[in-house]
């Protein structure tokens, strides 16, 4: 991954200020959330950037070895956790850093950036989120997990230590159990994150309620960046 990956761009508006990118989960691409964003309804100002990256295809060990846009391999799955490669994590943690860093060079500080990110994706945005150098404006990891959180917690950086998080899960998902979001949430509050969390009566998805809870949430973060 040492170039960047390929992205779908979607601007609200001229000279964004501001950018969110947002990791897709396990077998889908960029284009799975592009669609959210006029639900986001976020305020004509400031601009924001959404850059909706694309996951490399590679065999996924617990799919029997199929072929697929993915973060990272997982080994194993549980109701209790994943067992996943953690040279992959690393590996899709410096590619988003890398676009972290394009949107430093155009113009837009990390106060003003936010990860986000659901299922696979947000395990992603929690760890390189975490561990990123400079202080982010805020995560956003729906109906997701931390993926090595042994790792995580020694590698977590200072900049990041009070960045903002939003986190949401389906209480019917079969295929990230809430538990798994529970411990995340869990060990984020333990952290002394300021949290937003919520649930919803859905499976492994999203919905209306919870895109516009992520708008006022995204609306707040960029509002107190530019102020």
């Amino acid at each position: 991954m040492s170039e960047l990956l390929p992205a779908i761009e979607i601007e609200t508006a001229p000279d964004p200020r501001c950018a969110v990118i947002w990791m897709h989960g396990l077998g889908a691409d960029g284009s799975d959330f592009a669609p959210v964003v006029p639900e986001l309804r976020l305020p004509a100002t400031p601009g924001v950037r959404f850059v909706f990256p694309h996951a490399p295809a590679i065999p996924v060990t617990c799919n029997g070895g199929y072929v697929m846009p993915a973060w990272y391999d997982i080994y194993s799955l549980d109701e209790a956790g994943r067992r996943a490669d953690e040279a992959g994590i690393q590996a899709s943690c410096d590619a988003i850093r890398a676009l972290v860093a394009r949107e430093n060079a155009r113009g837009i500080p990390c106060s003003r950036i936010v990860l986000a990110g659901f299922s696979q994706g947000g395990a992603i945005a929690y760890t390189a989120g975490l561990t990123h150098p400079e202080p982010l404006a805020g995560i956003v990891a729906l109906s997701t997990y931390i993926p090595a959180p042994a790792a995580l917690a020694a590698q977590a950086n200072a900049a990041n230590a009070a960045t903002p998080v939003f986190a949401a899960h389906g209480t019917q998902d079969d295929v990230v159990p809430l538990q798994l979001g529970v411990a995340a949430r869990d060990f984020i509050q333990a952290r002394q994150h300021p949290l937003t969390w919520q649930t919803y009566p859905m499976g492994h998805s999203v919905c209306l309620e919870e895109i516009v809870a992520i708008g006022a949430w995204l609306a707040e973060r960029f509002g107190a960046a530019d102020a």
